[in-house]
């Protein structure tokens, strides 16, 4: 059971992101209303499928023509990074109720999991908070899609800004990490990666190719550190 001071933990903690999903959540709401999506329709879509990402592919590739086939594998693809953010939660998870624990693994995002790794690391934090944490940021993204669509193209938001709000919330996020030269190694790879890919065209598994060669540099640069 969360007591007070545990809500307002984790609300302290969501708050950050809470606020970017508002700068864009908006534009994505405004983006899926331009492709006929109601606020109902974007509602279930942000509370049930819940990817920033892949919620701005979606529209952006129907536009474009894309096949719906072509459409779901895109997506899926962007989106096999959840399952590894979710499995390096499992021993956090351990004896904890596995409807919790499934609640907690299938609320996790890219913003959500870096702050929750770094509550986990400085100890005494909860699975039950770190899951308030995603719903808080969650409950966030649904109603500033919802307020998107609401407003439609009335507001003149250009989507070049809303991508790089989302960067944005990426770098606040790097930049509070514990400096280490693992660290340092593991984003200067996961860039590379990512700029690698867009670069020959596979903009699609960027962002999960440039997260695994990250982490796996920064996991061999330890190893061999060790052995050293």
């Amino acid at each position: 059971m969360l007591s007070g001071d545990h809500i307002r933990q984790s609300f302290q903690a969501a708050l950050p992101i809470m606020l970017g999903y508002v700068a864009i959540g908006i534009p994505c709401g405004i983006l899926c209303a331009s492709i006929g999506l109601n606020a109902l329709q974007v509602f279930l879509l942000s509370a049930l499928f819940y990817s920033g990402a892949g919620q701005f592919m979606i529209p952006n590739m129907w536009l474009a023509g894309s096949p719906v086939a072509s459409i779901i594998a895109s997506v899926s693809l962007v989106n096999t990074r959840q399952m590894l953010y979710s499995a390096a939660f499992a021993p956090a998870c351990k004896g904890v109720r596995k409807r919790l624990a499934f609640l907690f693994a299938a609320t996790v995002t890219d913003e959500s999991y870096g702050v929750n790794v770094s509550k986990f690391a400085e100890g005494e934090w909860s699975v039950g908070r770190a899951t308030l944490v995603n719903l808080l940021s969650q409950s966030s993204w649904a109603l500033s899609n919802v307020v998107g669509v609401l407003v439609g193209n009335a507001v003149g938001i250009p989507l070049a800004i809303a991508s790089f709000a989302m960067t944005s919330i990426f770098i606040c996020l790097l930049v509070t990490q514990k400096p280490s030269a693992a660290n340092v190694l593991a984003a200067v790879v996961a860039m590379v990666g990512v700029f690698v890919c867009k670069a020959v065209g596979l903009s699609g598994p960027a962002i999960l190719v440039g997260a695994v060669a990250g982490v796996a540099a920064a996991l061999a640069f330890s190893w061999a550190r060790r052995r050293g």
